[in-house]
Parts: C-alpha cells; sequence; structure tokens
C-alpha cells in the first residue's frame, strides 16, 4: 500500500473524523484529570495574575477545527490585549501580546486550561496543533487530510513552535508564509506521529514537552510561542 510520511495515502484526504485508540483515551482522560487537579491552585493564581495585569476576560476563547473538522471552543489564559487585530499566527515579537502573556508563553502556561479540552474529548494529549477555522480553509488541498485528527495539546510542531514563530518575524505577509511554508513542515512532521501514534509515542511526546517546557526560562530564543492568538 502507498505510503506519505508512513500513513497510508486514502488516510491523507479530509473526510470524516478519524477515530483515536481506546489507550489513547484513557491516558487523556488520566492525565488531564490529575493535572486539572494538581494544578487548581496555579491555575486560580494565574487567573488571578492575568485579571490583575490585564484586566478581564481572564481567558481566550477561540473557534478551532477539530476531528472532521468539526469546530469546538479552545481555552487559554489571554496573554494579549483587549481588541487586538493584525494576522492570525504570532511571530516570536509580537508587540499585540502583554507583558504577563509573554511570561505565559515563554512558559508554556497559557496553554494549561486546555487540559479541559483535552476532558472534554475535544482534544488529544498529542496531536496535531489546533488550528483557527480561517486558515483551516485556506490550507493547501493535499495538506487538509490534517484535519481528520484530533488535535493536541502537545506535539512534534507545538514542540517547534518557538523556531516556528521566529520564521514568522518579518514577513510582510506572514499567513502567506505560514500556509506556503510552514504548513508543509508541519503536517510532515504530524504523519509521521501519526503513523505511530502508541500511547508509548504519547507518554514520550509528554516527557519531552516537559523538558521542553524546563529549558524555557534558559532559552534565549523568540520570547513568544507564536503560531496563533
Amino acid at each position: 500500500m502507498e505510503t506519505i510520511e508512513g500513513v497510508p495515502r486514502q488516510a491523507l484526504s479530509a473526510g470524516p473524523a478519524a477515530r483515536i485508540a481506546p489507550g489513547r483515551r484513557v491516558l487523556d482522560v488520566v492525565v488531564a484529570v490529575t493535572l486539572l487537579l494538581l494544578l487548581a491552585p496555579l491555575l486560580a493564581l494565574l487567573a488571578l495574575v492575568v485579571r490583575a495585569t490585564t484586566g478581564p476576560p481572564v481567558l481566550f476563547r477561540q473557534p478551532r477545527v477539530g476531528a472532521g473538522g468539526e469546530e469546538f471552543t479552545l481555552y487559554k489564559f489571554r496573554s494579549m490585549r483587549n481588541g487586538s487585530e493584525g494576522p492570525q499566527v504570532a511571530g516570536g515579537v509580537d508587540p499585540r501580546v502583554t507583558g504577563t502573556g509573554r511570561l505565559l508563553r515563554r512558559l508554556g502556561l497559557d496553554e494549561l486550561p486546555q487540559l479541559w479540552n483535552v476532558l472534554r474529548g475535544d482534544m488529544t494529549l498529542v496531536g496535531p496543533r489546533p488550528e483557527v477555522p480561517d486558515l483551516a480553509r485556506r490550507y493547501p488541498p493535499e495538506h487538509q487530510w490534517v484535519f481528520r485528527h484530533r488535535p493536541g495539546l502537545t506535539g512534534p510542531c507545538q514542540l517547534r513552535s518557538r523556531a516556528y514563530a521566529a520564521q514568522l518575524d518579518g514577513h510582510p505577509d506572514p499567513e502567506a508564509y505560514y500556509l506556503k511554508t510552514l504548513v508543509p513542515r508541519r503536517t510532515a512532521l504530524d504523519a509521521e506521529f501519526l503513523s505511530r501514534a502508541t500511547a508509548w509515542t504519547v507518554a514520550r511526546y509528554v516527557a519531552l514537552t516537559v523538558l521542553y517546557l524546563l529549558r524555557a526560562p534558559w532559552d534565549r530564543g523568540p520570547d513568544s510561542r507564536g503560531g496563533g492568538s
């Protein structure tokens, strides 16, 4: 059977949602519940910090594309100024990001509310990065297969987000560069992961994500992890 990046060719097309293995779903629920309980004090503290330094709302809500193209509401701690407008992708240096938001993004703390999305089943622990609907509709046809799969809290693309964000800086049309250059690279990485998305591989990426975040305070790269609001 012909494959592309290890995934059968017939899977690389837009269509019905791809099923997630039962073992992975169990792992999603166990990890999400455990972390939400353990991190509840930190989540409350971060909510207070965001509100005190940038005002309401504390949470950023935005439609994203889930498995099978179904939209869901993604939750993050707000890291951009209210009413800010601009490209739907953020570079490494983005004036829309607040001081508090820059720190949250650098440490990956803005993403913690997405554990609720994982618990609900909108997302999985490891998978493709959740995309905004407008950009998803503009993906090249040969890369739209990725929207059959449940997006992930982390994944091979998320672990390269700082590097990808830095590449957007200085482009007159960052969205065009993102769609033409970065999307093919990202979907190739996603295809490689999805071809062997076992519970063991998921656990490995979770561990890599922890190491990635622990290195963040000493990373001299861009302050923002970028790639979206």
